[in-house]
């Protein structure tokens, strides 16, 4: 299985992607993390931050797509921004039939980790062990994206089957057309 990791940000945003199955030693294909300047203008980020998820999703051909799951901070702006970037992800693996699963933070960290309220540098420690990597991955969005895939591959399973069912439904699906003068 290859899982594509997504850390949403407007600034940054982390991506990593991964390769294994659970129970089984895992194998970083890439990581990387796609930038946008802070002084651009929103819709024109949310373009770049396009532009760099296709080209991952081109070069590694991922069977799924994991991505942060937005919650609520203080900041509302930043709130925003991570969503928005989040739909973006979202929008760039629906558009090409691949299954989105939405993991939150506490519940990466807890599959990384062992324990939901891991702070970073933990969480980058134990994704250099996982991946046999010779140092953690940089910045710490990199290392978010790599803890994304991870946490999909161990612990979504049943859930991938169940999705790749739908992802293919939706691919076969012929469009429904209504009738002009009906209710």
């Amino acid at each position: 299985m290859k899982v594509l990791g997504v850390d949403p940000g407007l600034t940054r945003c982390g991506i990593g992607v991964v390769e294994g199955v659970a129970g089984r030693p895992l194998k970083m294909a890439g990581v990387g993390v796609v930038r946008t300047p802070a002084d651009a203008d929103i819709a024109d980020r949310l373009v770049l931050i396009e532009r760099g998820i296709e080209e991952w999703l081109e070069s590694h051909r991922p069977e799924f797509v994991a991505v942060e799951r937005v919650f609520s901070q203080h900041n509302v702006r930043t709130v925003m921004g991570t969503a928005q970037a989040s739909a973006v992800a979202m929008l760039c693996a629906a558009r090409r039939g691949l299954p989105v699963a939405l993991h939150t933070p506490s519940e990466v960290k807890a599959a990384v980790t062992g324990s939901g309220r891991a702070d970073k540098a933990q969480v980058g420690a134990m994704v250099t062990r996982l991946l046999r990597l010779d140092a953690p991955p940089k910045p710490a969005d990199a290392a978010d994206a790599l803890a994304l895939a991870i946490c999909h591959i161990w612990r979504a399973p049943a859930v991938n089957r169940l999705q790749q069912a739908q992802a293919a439904a939706r691919r076969s699906a012929v469009p429904v057309r209504t009738l002009k003068g009906t209710r």
